[in-house]
């Protein structure tokens, strides 16, 4: 098949003049990319601005940080608050489907089990 260009679960993507932190999501036009390594901000600055690369997860099972005081249930639809950085099983204004629970979890815990999508939506969308 001579189209075909590479399974895409990983993504070769350029990293933003924040860097970015190993397992620490991050949003990148309609994706939510956990990446596989860190790049820092002082090393995008070193090498120039749209230079250095990251590979990106797009898909899987990730143990991700969320509201604390937030009680999921499995298969609940879970959202990325890209201002505060955590997951969120509650449809608001500026929040973005990311996945969905794949199980439990209780009112208090600061992390979630999240299955996701390959391309976020915003919520209104979803």
């Amino acid at each position: 098949m001579r189209s075909f260009s590479q399974p895409g679960s990983i993504l070769d993507l350029i990293v933003p003049a924040g860097g970015v932190v190993s397992g620490v999501p991050i949003k990148i036009g309609v994706f939510l990319v956990v990446p596989q390594c860190t790049v820092t901000a002082a090393e995008v600055t070193a090498a120039g601005a749209g230079v250095l690369e990251f590979a990106g997860k797009i898909d899987g099972v990730f143990e991700l940080s969320k509201i604390s005081a937030q009680a999921w249930a499995e298969g609940d639809a879970i959202y990325w608050n890209n201002t505060t950085g955590l997951m969120t099983n509650v449809s608001v204004t500026g929040v973005f489907l990311a996945g969905a629970a794949t199980a439990a979890a209780a009112n208090p815990t600061a992390t979630g089990f999240v299955r996701l999508n390959p391309v976020t939506l915003p919520a209104a969308q979803a």
